[in-house]
């Protein structure tokens, strides 16, 4: 167990989760009767902060709600995950933002997002909390906010000698400013193919996209396949290696969080000082048991959970 609690700063979406869960996502004109609906807290952003403080972090966000219930509701329950939300400003001016989600019987979703609050956060106040910062280990952060905060973010992380990690979600085209603060980079195939505009469904595919985007950043690369598992591309090692790892054998029931267990884990682990393998395999693990559970949020293991997951999947047998 290691004695550093790692000292993390997440800035991106904080939104209310309206969840619908139906027999197939419909198509599109096509109407479906749904099984059930449930309002989760969720946004990437707050996902991964809550993610984060599960696996043993110590976490700060910044990030805006609106003046609302849904607003309250979420700042609630980051604070009793322990998370310091001094730095998430409460908006008068804008609705709290909102996600329509559809999941099917086969765990697979799709989602529409009304940002709201979130596309107000700004360079000022992003600058503010860093400057009330003594200590910061690591930036995780996906692209919910304004670029301009986003900018000033990576910046101020890289003055208090902390590590960026990115992750480019939902995708669009990244400035070159960002990507030279990069230290590592965690897209799905589908936000690599999408930025690098390369193929990402074969191995050779995924291949070339990490090291074209290793080119851009100079920093490491994590893809995450889904269901096979993640593609790593280690900066540390010189030259840069690369290793896949496999995903873990569940059944699916829900996807949402999935992504953003996987990127709390590896920001954790590196932070603690692990390889880049066994960061990653931490959160492959944290993603794995989030999608055997529903709704964004309450799928997050601790961190007894996933290790505990990790040590069952090593016995022989298993």
């Amino acid at each position: 167990m290691t004695l550093h609690k790692p000292q993390i700063v997440t800035l991106g979406g904080l939104n209310i989760d309206l969840v619908v869960r139906v027999p197939v996502i419909p198509k599109p004109g096509e109407t479906i009767t749904g099984h059930s609906f449930a309002t989760f807290p969720g946004g990437k952003g707050a996902n991964q902060t809550v993610a984060l403080a599960r696996l043993g972090a110590q976490v700060c966000m910044i990030g805006r709600v609106g003046a609302d219930s849904f607003g309250e509701t979420l700042l609630q329950n980051l604070r009793q995950e322990g998370v310091r939300t001094d730095f998430i400003k409460i908006d008068d001016q804008r609705a709290t933002g909102v996600a329509l989600i559809t999941v099917e019987d086969s765990g697979q979703n799709n989602i529409s997002v009304a940002p709201g609050a979130n596309m107000a956060v700004s360079a000022e106040e992003v600058a503010a909390a860093f400057s009330a910062l003594a200590e910061v280990d690591m930036l995780v952060m996906p692209l919910e906010t304004p670029m301009e905060a986003i900018l000033t973010a990576a910046r101020l992380a890289r003055e208090h000698g902390a590590r960026v990690a990115l992750n480019p979600a939902p995708a669009q085209p990244l400035p070159p400013e960002l990507l030279q603060w990069v230290d590592i980079i965690i897209p799905n195939e589908f936000e690599a193919a999408a930025l690098t505009h390369i193929e990402t469904s074969d191995e050779a595919g995924a291949r070339q996209a990490a090291l074209q985007l290793h080119e851009w950043t100079g920093g490491s690369v994590t893809l995450t396949l889904g269901e096979r598992g993640a593609l790593l591309l280690d900066a540390a090692q010189s030259p840069p290696q690369f290793t896949f790892l496999p995903a873990f054998r569940v059944t699916a029931v829900d996807t949402t969080a999935a992504g953003d267990a996987f990127v709390a884990g590896l920001a954790v682990g590196l932070s603690e000082g692990m390889s880049l393998t066994e960061a990653a395999q931490l959160g492959s693990a944290a993603g794995a048991i989030s999608v055997t559970r529903h709704g964004a949020q309450p799928s997050l293991p601790k961190r007894s959970e996933v290790e505990a997951f990790i040590q069952s999947r090593s016995n022989p047998g298993v």
